[in-house]
């Protein structure tokens, strides 16, 4: 028999038996047990593990039916021959004999950098910060998990066709389509056909498409400023034109490089980062002056579900009557950004060549998610989490906003109820500085310099999310930030 020491770290928040299976299926696909000597019998691993016999039982009678193990009747039981150590590792490595042997040179290689790129940067600890007012992240706790687990009850029960484990080619589901047309997007004044929608994997993938599909290093873009900068990162695969458009309190303006613009991304709704909805006056001036020369709009409408205003205006898409306002928008953002579902309302004519080149980079999204959330749409389920979604958001945006008001009342921000809060510090304080600072009291916030494009960009920018952080975090979180900030101003100048 088998003498191991089998390292488990149990975790009382999972099952044993899947812990125990998980560590089992390791040890045996890494070829730590030995051909024809059986495992530790179940009382021997039960004793050491401090569980049950019954559990180690049938944990191995599974691996058994699943063929990583074989029983032998009064012997106990051993490793399956397909995963003999010998077996796994008989294939002699190719030996390459060269005198000059020398790894590619990828910088000479690489046709693009995207690692370079300027970026905002998050740390992927953000959970452990006490007053995290970090942007994107949702509160998990609001997801709607007993809801979510019975659409995916109902979309494998046995009484359903299971289309959703074939090869769809380029289509999508056409339930979720439907939910799109008549659920998801008269909400946003859009009416659309079939034709004229395509699922993506999120907005982000949606840039990347319509970018790979309409742009070349020659094409001009206009964009905002201050920005998504991950919307510039995706454009600059393709071209180096870009050309920032400067925002106020009613939107972007347009300036003496909008004429030789092929195209415009915007987000008029809510603009990032800066929060400013763009009047009515402006999104007329827009579209009158994409018609005029013969320009293209990019909507990226990427708070749709999340809008928290009482009354919020309809998206530029649904003013649009000669078809040149591409839209984007998310299914996930509220909901699970992790899920990655967004989608495309354009002509038809353009989607469908938006298809061809999805199918040629991943074919389509998984469908298993499409049907779920098909269901789920179906069903009301969505827009109740999204009342009970926009209701807390409310409440902690006016948490942030007291919040502000009275510990740094020096700060401006943005009166929009947008789903973050762009707080312009007084000029003297560099938000790098204090966000470095913060992060030592455990606050985080984002610093804006980096969403300019401008070469003067100025530093006493910087954007708090709320809901990533606990309601009852969001005072004495902004209390402690205002201390680190006070401090910052009462330094010497030459510190």
């Amino acid at each position: 028999m088998i003498e191991c020491c089998l390292q488990t770290g149990l975790d009382k928040d999972r099952g044993l038996q899947e812990q125990l299976r998980e560590v089992l299926v390791t040890s045996i696909l890494s070829g730590r047990f030995i051909k024809d000597e059986s495992l530790p019998s179940c009382r021997s691993l039960s004793d050491q593990l401090n569980i049950s016999r019954n559990t180690v039982s049938l944990v191995y009678e599974g691996l058994c039916a699943d063929g990583y193990l074989i029983s032998r009747p009064r012997s106990g039981y051993y490793i399956a021959p397909q995963y003999d150590p010998d077996y796994l590792g008989q294939d002699t490595p190719v030996e390459v004999t060269c005198e000059n042997l020398s790894a590619p040179n990828w910088d000479k290689l690489l046709k693009n950098s995207p690692s370079q790129f300027l970026t905002i940067h998050k740390p992927s600890n953000w959970m452990k910060f006490t007053y995290p007012f970090i942007y994107g992240q949702p509160d998990a706790n609001l997801f709607p998990m007993d809801k979510w687990r019975e659409a995916a009850r109902k979309i494998t029960s046995n009484m359903r066709p299971h289309d959703w484990l074939l090869d769809r080619i380029d289509q999508d589901d056409t339930e979720l389509i439907h939910q799109l047309r008549n659920h998801v997007l008269p909400k946003r004044g859009i009416i659309a056909q079939p034709s004229e929608i395509l699922i993506t994997l999120g907005t982000q993938n949606a840039l990347s498409l319509v970018s790979q599909l309409l742009f070349s290093e020659q094409t001009a873009i206009g964009v905002e400023s201050p920005v998504y900068l991950e919307a510039v990162n995706t454009f600059k695969l393709q071209t180096q034109r870009i050309y920032p458009h400067s925002i106020d309190s009613q939107g972007m303006q347009l300036n003496e490089f909008s004429n030789q613009c092929e195209y415009f991304y915007v987000t008029p709704s809510h603009q990032a980062p800066t929060g400013v909805c763009m009047s009515n006056a402006r999104r007329q001036q827009l579209l009158q002056h994409a018609i005029e020369h013969d320009q293209i709009i990019l909507e990226d409408d990427f708070d749709s579900d999340t809008n928290i205003e009482q009354h919020p205006r309809p998206a530029l898409k649904a003013h649009d009557q000669s078809g040149r306002v591409i839209y984007m928008s998310s299914l996930s953002k509220a909901f699970s950004p992790g899920l990655r579902l967004g989608y495309i309302v354009a002509p038809a004519e353009l989607i469908d060549e938006l298809r061809a080149l999805r199918r040629l980079n991943y074919r389509h999204p998984p469908t298993y998610i499409q049907y779920q959330l098909a269901y789920f749409l179906s069903q009301g389920y969505y827009e109740s989490f999204l009342r009970h979604y926009r209701e807390n958001s409310a409440y902690r945006w006016s948490l942030l906003k007291n919040a502000l008001d009275k510990y740094l009342p020096t700060c401006r921000y943005t009166q929009t109820r947008a789903t973050a809060f762009w707080i312009e510090a007084p000029k003297e304080i560099n938000c790098e500085t204090l966000a470095w600072r913060a992060a030592h009291k455990s606050i985080l916030i984002e610093p804006g310099r980096n969403y300019f494009l401008e070469d003067e960009a100025p530093s006493n920018y910087f954007r708090l999310g709320f809901h990533a952080i606990a309601p009852e975090a969001i005072e004495p979180g902004i209390a402690l930030l205002a201390q680190v900030m006070q401090h910052l101003q009462q330094r010497p100048v030459n510190e």
